[in-house]
């Protein structure tokens, strides 16, 4: 099967039994039994499209910013799609592909004039992990610019789908029961002006900077926003800052992200955030539901 995968995906970089833990924005996670690394969509399509002939389950992945990969690693084949990042500007109008970096799209917004985009100068995911998750902050979120989308269908079909098509909620798209995998997104900008961009993006990472705890690896925040309450305040309230369970802790910073402090694991993460949920429960009769994925094989 090996060799027959390797001559069916010659050209294309495709690495075997390869730690997920050296991608993810955690640094934990197991194997994935192949991990490919597609330059284009023709290169993704032919990955799916094996996959597909051969049973072999797939996941894609942008660049494992909001996701913790489980110890026992991910069977079949992960899709990295961070080498798919070509920008195209035509007027007020961005098309971006799904793996470029979400942050240095705002630049790229910022260096052209363009407004809308100054909420996710910070965020670190991928664009069609933002348009999957229907990523937001201070106030804006994807769905706002979105114009529409190109994605490949679980069969290896290409389709375009309108932002009305994508059923989008708080952190929720339609994409997240369809299964199908962004490859291009248009978003519609407005012209504004350079150094009123370029300071509000810098008034916001100025606040992630004092309010987040960046300089550890993490998935970022852990928990959807509560309806009339914030996650972070509630997890404070329960007296958990600081709290850890292996070499994963609540943030002393900001009790909404978990951070890896000592070669923690998966097992600690998914620990640590179960017991989050039934301290906080206990403590405001509320229900956190994590906003992060969790994927893959225990150990």
């Amino acid at each position: 099967m090996l060799k027959e995968i390797r001559e069916a995906l010659a050209g294309i970089d495709v690495r075997v039994a390869e730690p997920l833990k050296n991608y993810t924005y955690t640094k934990v996670g197991g194997p994935a039994d192949y991990l490919a690394f597609p330059r284009n969509r023709f290169e993704l399509k032919r990955l799916v499209t094996l996959a597909n002939k051969h049973d072999i389950p797939w996941i894609v992945l942008g660049n494992a910013s909001n996701v913790i990969v489980r110890d026992g690693g991910i069977r079949g084949m992960v899709i990295m799609i961070d080498r798919l990042k070509t920008t195209v500007i035509d007027g007020y109008v961005m098309e971006v592909e799904a793996g470029a970096n979400l942050k240095e799209v705002t630049k790229i917004a910022r260096d052209h004039s363009l407004t809308g985009f100054e909420f996710a100068a910070g965020i670190p995911g991928s664009v069609g992990g933002a348009v999957f998750m229907n990523a937001g902050a201070y106030g804006g979120e994807i769905a706002h610019l979105l114009v529409s989308a190109q994605v490949l269908t679980r069969e290896g079909q290409i389709q375009t789908l309108d932002a009305s098509d994508l059923s989008f909620g708080y952190r929720q798209s339609a994409l997240q029961r369809t299964g199908d995998i962004v490859l291009s997104a248009k978003f519609a900008l407005k012209p504004g002006d350079y150094c009123l961009i370029k300071q509000e993006m810098e008034r916001l990472n100025h606040l992630r900077d004092l309010k987040q705890p960046l300089a550890y690896p993490s998935c970022g925040s852990v928990f959807k926003r509560p309806v009339g309450h914030f996650a972070g305040q509630l997890i404070t309230a329960a007296n958990l800052k600081g709290h850890r369970i292996g070499g994963v802790e609540v943030s002393e910073k900001h009790a909404g992200f978990m951070i890896n402090v000592d070669c923690g694991t998966a097992k600690d993460y998914e620990n640590l955030i179960a017991h989050v949920i039934r301290t906080v429960e206990k403590h405001s009769d509320i229900t956190l539901e994590p906003e992060v994925r969790i994927i893959g094989d225990p150990s």
